[in-house]
């Protein structure tokens, strides 16, 4: 009798913890108006993967990308994008019992249309990369959520072999490793991941490593960065030649595999957009735009390397973005020509993805990004 009600109390206690944890689902827009929605607020059922709106944002223009601080009560967005000698870093301030956001501040960006911006650790710094300026860019933020100026802007002048799209530098994404020791800049234009000691106490904290950069494959046009969780491996996708590159010996960075995001009888060569790994470190994922639309999915062997699992269609067209709820039970494609968030629930044991049903509306989403609150 006694077992019976100790289990039964250990049923009700994990029942309450479930039932008080919050999924928030933060999505990005290229609204283009800032009459209209720039960043919205959902709430997600953590059993089916339903969304339900909460809030929205107007008053920015076209938020290409937003992170969660550590700490998830601030939001940072890179505001103004795809604007001529234009380009931000916006704070604002989550409310988790609301499911509001309020605007702190915001910082020019040191560059023309930032496209991604990431947290530090310690929640006490911001790194961005500013795509048409070519420039990696470090904030200070206070404890109240408030962005200082840059700290550090750094230009880049390179250019690689395709006229059309690596004419010069595009720094297109901004990632610290897990344990925020080193910053790495993906440059597009260059066809180099340029690689920097963080320097954490010091005001001016980026500082070259050895090596300065790594080289990609000629034409390939480095895009977004994942470093695994066990921070042995890294995953570099590239945009132009669709492909993920495999690397090791962090923060060196030395190549092990090189494959292509499109099954073999595909004709599309450019358009791969956006990477992720699994909570669990198991899986990885990798979208692919164009006329193809998927989302390709790896299972990431002992030794780092990735072996093909499948494709699951994205829902949509153009799913530039796309991220994973913190349990590891759901992938969200935000699919931006076609104007939609679709849920996908992820089988834990496969890697592989099922659509749920459930989607939302959302002008040329950008980026989307799940944050579980106690």
């Amino acid at each position: 009798m006694l077992k019976k009600i100790i289990s039964l109390l250990v049923i009700l206690v994990s029942g309450t913890v479930v039932f008080a944890q919050q999924c928030y689902v933060f999505v990005g827009s290229y609204n283009t108006d800032k009459t209209k929605n720039g960043i919205y607020v959902f709430s997600m059922n953590t059993n089916t993967g339903e969304l339900t709106p909460v809030s929205s944002v107007k008053n920015v223009m076209n938020p290409s990308f937003i992170s969660l601080s550590p700490n998830g009560k601030y939001l940072y967005a890179c505001t103004d994008t795809r604007m001529a000698n234009a380009g931000n870093i916006a704070s604002y301030g989550f409310n988790q019992k609301e499911g509001t956001l309020s605007f702190i501040n915001s910082q020019s960006s040191g560059g023309d249309n930032p496209v991604y911006v990431s947290p530090h650790p310690s929640g006490k710094w911001l790194i961005a990369a500013n795509y048409y300026g070519g420039s990696a860019a470090v904030f200070p933020v206070d404890e109240n959520g408030v962005v200082a100026p840059a700290a550090q802007v750094i230009a880049y002048k390179d250019s690689s072999i395709n006229k059309e799209r690596q004419e010069r530098s595009h720094i297109h994404s901004a990632n610290f490793s897990p344990d925020g020791r080193y910053a790495y800049f993906p440059d597009l234009g260059a066809d180099k991941i340029r690689i920097y000691r963080f320097m954490a106490g010091n005001k001016t904290p980026l500082h070259t490593a050895t090596p300065a950069y790594i080289k990609t494959i000629p034409g390939s046009g480095p895009r977004h960065f994942a470093v695994h969780p066990n921070q042995k491996y890294a995953y570099c996708i590239t945009e132009l030649n669709g492909a993920i590159e495999v690397y090791r010996n962090l923060p060196n960075l030395q190549l092990i595999q090189n494959l292509f995001t499109h099954p073999a009888n595909s004709t599309e060569t450019f358009g791969s957009a956006d990477i992720h790994i699994s909570p669990d470190g198991r899986f990885l994922y990798a979208s692919n735009r164009g006329t193809e639309n998927n989302i390709a999915i790896y299972s990431i062997q002992k030794n780092g390397t990735l072996q093909l699992a499948g494709y699951e269609p994205s829902g949509g067209e153009h799913p530039r973005n796309f991220g994973l709820s913190p349990d590891g039970k759901f992938l969200l494609a935000a699919n931006m020509n076609s104007g939609d968030i679709v849920v996908f629930k992820r089988n834990a044991q496969t890697g592989l993805l099922q659509k749920t049903g459930f989607q939302v509306k959302v002008f040329n989403p950008s980026v989307v990004v799940a944050r579980m609150y106690p």
